[in-house]
């Protein structure tokens, strides 16, 4: 049976008996920023078991797309390795929501396996395992389904307990495994429960379907209460079961993965070993699988997170292809095959396939630029019994190896990688870029010295930038340290650097003293301006302004971000996620994931796409909500930033929504302009932009005017034919080139000078201060077609003096070449060089030594002309 027919029988099944087909969710769980993928069936409805999220169903079935590679759940150093370990996998799973429980669930699993109208497995091939604590679900499996007793084994809490986290929904589950032995070791199938574990062990039981009862609420002092509504949750490897009935010993063997590899076959032009030295291609077709899903739900090969996940997937790809004798990328057509045969199933794989191709194919070519300089280091420690934790940093630091890449490789060879000394060296490093990128980004940098004195005790702070850039207010607490001054002010109008946004500057003033801000701290949970004041200070009630002309620059580039990231994911795809930004009074910078340059149509595009929302003067939102709503909402939230219970989500209204604490305009028409400055890469795999916005951006537009006008004056026309006038001086230019080259290869250069005979040869030796090295080229070339029998050696004294040789093609032919010649007139001057046959160029060493080389010269042709 082929998978399509498996996975379409599921669905069916199910649907036919009260559950709605729910489409797979992404791999990026969209309600949980702490999960690295989905990977299992129930992670999209991991709220509604825990109560707090309701649907308008209570049965469920899905085929639900999964990544285990990263984390907790980390299956990627087996993976090519075994029979089953895969980086991505389908899940089919059916759910209660409680609806029905034990009965039903195993009277379904039990109906759709043995069934000749749906999987048709011999019920005498199938065994059962329970908690060892649950008669119940042991009762209903010999009631429902007649199986014998002996063929249900009660295992323990790590083989059939499952629990969500250490509170909460938690309850036995109930396996349903496949015996995988020829027939004739079957015997009646009487086994003890070690002989049962034994044979799983061996992969010669293969568990195809886990039926987990959620029945208990976990708490948190040990102790079980009973859920008032059990669910089910269950969960079969479409893999597996395809397996099965294909009747092939791995799921390597089945259609899932049999179009992946034979199109490796082809790339690769090597036959395909089933046994352990064809493990190569099968991470090549796993892992073609995991890239292509991972892309077309925009994931974005990156340095951390889930993007450096797909990283080690493409790179360890990358590393099998190698050993495979690929020194070209394999993977990204490999990806092709994965959307052409489940594309009809997941669309996004369609759509996208060409992005995905693309950026395959641009990770590759990246990694095999730096991955022979590592090979080559690992091969310089091949002798060492261990790899120490400096040189495993090394090469990830230099070299892009991951670490169990070099473990893999270290492995291979009987050598150990000290993890530990690796990690240490990760972390100083991780240590010194935070402290770098603190010290360059921090306006004021605090002297860190003497206590904070309290003017108002256990007084409370409260922000009011949002609202108001000015507050008539008084300080709570200050610190002074010689020159420096920093005060916590009761209402504070001032905002301290985060997200990507810069600190506000401004003044508190009060009855006989001043403090202009010069920057925004995060103290204890407050914030605190910093300025110098050079006098003692005693703190009174105060007027705290904003420098406010400062702030309106820095809102219009604030709300400028969301704009241009909202035009990138439109124009660009997706696949685009921020990854780094600085929102500054004076100008806006912007990092993301992408695979390349962006092309001068498309930079136009976003640009006049975020302007023209500027020009429409959409209103700015800002409210507070709580996370799962604004995530639910559709806000946009980053992997690994850290968000509170309640959040503030910033919406431009039908063009962007985010999550963010910084301060925007009220309207976009406040930012009156956009424009683009740079484009550039900051990293692998990420692009940085930078734009002006207001009253910046006028100002750039006519300093562009100007360099305009200024041009169009010194090449005499108007601006608005500068275009036609460049062209033409190109045009005339390149007659004038041509010219000049058809009067040196026609002038007879090369051959004034000195002439003299030596032996058969006419030798002629001459100087000259040109330095271009086509017209060297073009005077030697007008030499060698008028003479025949001659050589020319041509001594240039410019700023880089140097020495040409040319011979005639018929003393080429008696094995005369000029790069013998001009190296050993060369190496008189302490110089070398080389070229063709024909015609060859030295630097010059020592340009005291060139008369010498001169006087020497015919002697040195004699040697070469014998």
């Amino acid at each position: 049976m082929k998978s399509a027919d498996i996975r379409r029988k599921f669905i069916d099944y199910f649907a036919a008996r009260g559950h709605t087909e729910v489409p797979s969710g992404p791999l990026v769980p969209a309600d949980d920023p702490t999960l690295l993928f989905t990977n299992s069936g129930m992670v999209q409805f991991k709220r509604v078991f825990q109560g707090l999220e309701r649907r308008d169903y209570k049965r469920a079935v899905t085929c639900q797309k999964c990544v285990r590679a990263g984390g907790k759940h980390n299956d990627l150093e087996q993976v090519g390795h075994t029979a089953r370990h895969h980086t991505f996998f389908e899940m089919l799973g059916n759910f209660s929501f409680g609806d029905y429980f034990k009965k039903e669930a195993i009277e379904y699993a039990w109906e759709w396996v043995t069934s000749s109208e749906w999987l048709g497995i011999d019920p005498d091939r199938l065994y059962v395992t329970v908690h060892h604590s649950d008669d119940e679900a042991r009762k209903l499996w010999r009631q429902v389904t007649g199986i014998a007793d002996s063929r249900i084994f009660g295992l323990g809490d790590k083989d059939n307990f499952w629990q969500m986290a250490d509170t909460g929904p938690a309850g036995p589950n109930t396996e349903l495994n496949v015996d995988l032995r020829p027939r004739n070791e079957r015997g009646k199938g009487d086994l003890t429960t070690d002989q049962f574990v034994q044979l799983n062990e061996a992969g010669r039981q293969l568990e195809i379907w886990n039926l987990v009862f959620m029945q208990y609420d976990l708490q948190s002092d040990g102790s079980r209460h009973n859920l008032p509504k059990p669910s089910v949750d269950t969960g079969a490897g479409l893999e597996r079961i395809a397996s099965v009935l294909q009747n092939v010993p791995s799921n390597f063997d089945t259609d899932l993965f049999q179009p992946i590899i034979g199109q490796a076959v082809e790339v690769v032009g090597r036959p395909y070993d089933r046994g352990p030295a064809g493990a190569p291609y099968r991470v090549l077709a796993d892992h073609a699988r995991a890239v292509a899903f991972l892309l077309a739900d925009g994931v974005y090969p990156s340095n951390e997170g889930r993007g450096y996940v797909l990283r080690r997937i493409l790179r360890r790809a990358v590393r099998h292809a190698w050993l495979l004798g690929r020194r070209e990328p394999t993977l990204a057509p490999l990806t092709r095959v994965v959307s052409e045969t489940m594309g009809d199933v997941y669309h996004d794989l369609s759509s996208k396939e060409q992005h995905i191709e693309r950026v395959t194919r641009a990770e590759e070519e990246r990694f095999l630029e730096t991955i022979e300089g590592g090979l080559s280091r690992m091969e310089e420690l091949k002798g060492a019994k261990a790899i120490s934790g400096e040189d495993a940093f090394r090469l990830y630091d230099t070299y892009g190896f991951p670490l169990d890449l070099t473990q893999m490789i270290a492995g291979e060879r009987g050598q150990s990688v000290d993890v530990t000394g690796f990690e240490r060296a990760l972390t100083e490093q991780s240590n010194r870029s935070r402290a770098a990128r603190k010290a360059a980004t921090r306006t004021t940098a605090p002297k860190g010295g003497g206590d904070w004195i309290e003017v108002k005790k256990k007084a409370s702070q409260k922000w009011i930038g949002y609202e108001s850039t000015r507050a008539e207010t008084e300080p709570i607490a200050f610190r002074q340290t010689g020159d420096q001054l920093e005060l916590i002010l009761a209402e504070n109008p001032f905002y301290a650097e985060s997200g990507g946004q810069v600190s506000d500057t401004g003044v508190v003033k009060g009855e006989g003293w001043e403090l202009t801000v010069e920057g925004v701290e995060k103290v204890d949970g407050k914030n605190a301006v910093v300025g110098t004041f050079g006098d003692t200070v005693e703190p009174t009630a105060a007027l705290a302004q904003v420098n406010e002309a400062r702030r309106r620059n820095i809102e219009r580039n604030h709300t400028a971000t969301h704009l241009v990231h909202a035009a990138l994911r439109k124009i660009l795809g997706t696949h685009v996620r921020q990854a780094g930004s600085v929102v500054a009074p004076e100008r806006l910078r912007f990092d993301f994931s992408h695979h390349g340059p962006i092309k001068g149509d498309q930079l136009g595009a976003i640009e006049a796409e975020v302007n023209a929302h500027i020009w429409e003067n959409l209103p700015i939102d800002t409210q507070q909500m709580a996370y799962k709503d604004a995530v639910a909402k559709g806000a946009m939230a980053l992997f690994g930033e850290k968000y509170g219970d309640v959040v503030r989500v910033v919406d431009v209204r039908g063009v962007s929504l985010e999550l963010c604490g910084g301060t925007h305009v009220d309207a976009t028409g406040e930012i009156a302009l956009f424009r683009f400055t740079h484009e550039t890469g900051a990293a692998a795999g990420v692009r940085r932009i930078e734009a002006l916005t207001g009253p910046a951006a006028y100002r750039y537009a006519l300093e562009l005017q100007q360099r305009l006008t200024d041009a169009a004056v010194l090449l005499k026309t108007q601006p608005e034919h500068l275009g036609k006038r460049i062209e033409a001086m190109l045009e005339e230019n390149k007659k004038l080139e041509k010219r000049v080259d058809e009067l040196l290869r026609g002038s007879g250069a090369g051959e004034g000078g000195k002439v003299e005979r030596v032996g058969d040869v006419e030798l002629h030796v001459s100087e000259s201060r040109l330095e271009d090295r086509g017209q060297i080229a073009a005077i030697m070339d007008g030499f060698r077609a008028k003479h025949k029998g001659a050589i020319s050696v041509l001594f240039t004294t410019g700023d880089r003096a140097g020495i040409h040789v040319a011979v005639t093609d018929d003393l080429v032919s008696k094995g005369i070449k000029a790069g013998d010649i001009a190296n050993a007139i060369a190496a008189t001057t302490g110089g070398k060089g080389g070229g063709r046959p024909h015609f060859a160029s030295a630097g010059v060493g020592d340009v005291n030594k060139l008369g010498e080389a001169r006087a020497r010269t015919a002697a040195i042709v004699r040697e070469f002309a014998r």
